[in-house]
């Protein structure tokens, strides 16, 4: 029983530090090798980005105003969600989305804390902060997005 357990973990460290994720199998694409895409698109897009840490390209196209938010916060929004190729697959653009900020993709917990409420955000976010190597509803496995985001209101 105990060379079952210890075999076990053994088999789920090493598939961890393969860089493959135990539950999907898959092996998400870092922030570097996408970078090079990711500020080919800013350039055609004439997006003046910021590279933050995380590997998110941003311009700020308005800071806003008002409240800045916070995980714990709830946020409305408008945006439009494209890939890189320039398919969009996802907008909000005549009534906002209301959604608390800690349910969303981790580009976005990163990104729209940059602006405050009012403010308005351009982002290019790596596929591992957003559907890394699983992709959702038409949108591929390792696929940085585009984001161009308002933040309307925060909670």
């Amino acid at each position: 029983m105990r060379k079952t357990v210890f075999a076990f973990i053994g088999l789920v460290l090493l598939s961890m530090s393969c860089g493959k994720t135990a539950d999907t199998g898959c092996t998400p694409a870092t922030p570097a090798s996408e970078k090079a895409a990711m500020a080919a698109y800013c350039a055609a897009n004439n997006i003046n980005y910021t590279e933050h840490p995380s590997g998110i390209l941003y311009e700020i196209v308005s800071p806003g105003t008002g409240t800045t938010p916070s995980l714990a916060s709830t946020v409305s929004c408008l945006y439009t969600g494209k890939l890189l190729n320039g398919t969009t697959f996802d907008a909000a653009t005549s009534n906002p989305a209301t959604f608390p900020l800690a349910n969303v993709i981790e580009g976005w917990k990163i990104g729209i804390p940059l602006i405050r409420a009012g403010g308005r955000i351009k982002m290019v976010i790596p596929s591992a902060l957003a559907y890394s190597c699983v992709g959702t509803n038409g949108i591929a496995p390792n696929s940085p997005l585009f984001f161009d985001v308002t933040l309307v209101q925060v909670r």
